[in-house]
């Protein structure tokens, strides 16, 4: 900290060290500056920047949609099923939905129903966020990762030797395999 000197002192003095003038603060009296190399400042700044944006990794809302109807196979729920697990393992909030058509609604029953059992399908990884509620024709509900569960989940298929981030059908297989342990 040099003190309060002359502004032509003190480009004098930063053009004899090789530095940049730079202005901290223009609205005090006198303004502050401070000496420095203002490329390597800004090179610095852009990489701490950087690094804070690979850091800070955004959790995006996924959409899983249970067909335009209920009229959707059980076999096409068990791929949305799996679509909706690799997004939460991924660390993406999922929000599935149900629609409605036509005398459908009088059998809403079904479609919570069917969350239920989604709900149950995907609780070894997720919790629910927001639970299955209608709106109009639009059966909705939001599943969040849970940490712990997907970093156990993740050990575990290191352990089998099996990819951590499986294809949709190779998670339908392993579903059809648990299917057939129960019976």
């Amino acid at each position: 900290m040099i003190g309060v000197i002359e502004l032509d002192e003190a480009r004098r003095l930063a053009h004899e060290k090789g530095l940049d003038l730079v202005e901290i603060a223009a609205d005090s009296r006198p303004p502050v500056v401070k000496m420095m190399d203002f490329g390597r400042f800004k090179y610095e700044s852009s990489k701490k920047e950087r690094a804070n944006k690979a850091r800070n990794k955004v959790s995006e809302m996924k959409e899983v949609r249970l067909g335009r109807s209920m009229k959707i196979d059980p076999h096409d729920v068990e791929i949305r099923i799996a679509q909706a697990r690799r997004f939460l393992i991924e660390g993406h909030r999922v929000q599935i939905v149900q629609n409605f058509r036509g005398r459908e609604m009088a059998h809403r029953h079904r479609g919570e129903d069917r969350m239920d059992d989604i709900i149950t399908a995907l609780s070894d990884l997720a919790k629910v966020e927001m639970s299955p509620r209608l709106n109009g024709r639009r059966l909705t509900m939001v599943m969040v990762p849970e940490r712990q569960k997907i970093e156990a989940w993740k050990r575990k298929m290191i352990a089998e030797g099996k990819p951590i981030l499986p294809s949709v059908p190779d998670m339908i297989e392993e579903m059809d395999h648990d299917d057939e342990d129960d019976e």
